[in-house]
C-alpha cells in the first residue's frame, strides 16, 4: 500500500494530500474577497498551482474540477479566467454550479474543489 503525503496540514485539514500518483486537492477560495470574481478565480488557480508543484505535478495533468460559485451570473467571468489558464489539448473535466458556502461572508465567489490529479 502507498503511503500518503499530506501537503500543508492544518488542524482540521490539509489543503492537499498525495496518494501514489494522485493529489487531491482540498476547496481552494480566494484570500481577498474584496476583489471581483476575476481577481478571485485567479487567486484560486495561483494557489492550484502551488499546490500542484508541491505536490510534484502541474495543471497539465487536472483529471476533473468542480466549480462553485457564489453568483452563478458569476459563471461567464470565471469562464474567461479559467479558459486562459487550463492548457489546451489537456483540459479536465469540469462540472460548475451555484451554491453560497455557509461560511461565505458577502460575494465570496470563486470555489474550487475536489481537484484530482
Amino acid at each position: 500500500m502507498n503511503d500518503v503525503r499530506r501537503i500543508d496540514p492544518g488542524p482540521r485539514m490539509s489543503e492537499a494530500s498525495v496518494h501514489g500518483d494522485r493529489i487531491y486537492c482540498s476547496g481552494m477560495i480566494p484570500e481577498d474577497t474584496s476583489h471581483d470574481i476575476t481577481g478571485q478565480v485567479k487567486q484560486a488557480l495561483l494557489e492550484i498551482d502551488s499546490l500542484l508543484a508541491k505536490g510534484g505535478s502541474d495543471k497539465t495533468k487536472i483529471l476533473t474540477a468542480t466549480i462553485w460559485l457564489a453568483d452563478i451570473g458569476d459563471f461567464a467571468a470565471m469562464n474567461a479566467v479559467w479558459d486562459g489558464w487550463v492548457v489546451p489539448g489537456a483540459r479536465p473535466r469540469d462540472r460548475p454550479g451555484g451554491a453560497q458556502r455557509p461560511e461565505a461572508q458577502g460575494r465570496n465567489h470563486g470555489r474550487r474543489g475536489d481537484l484530482v490529479w
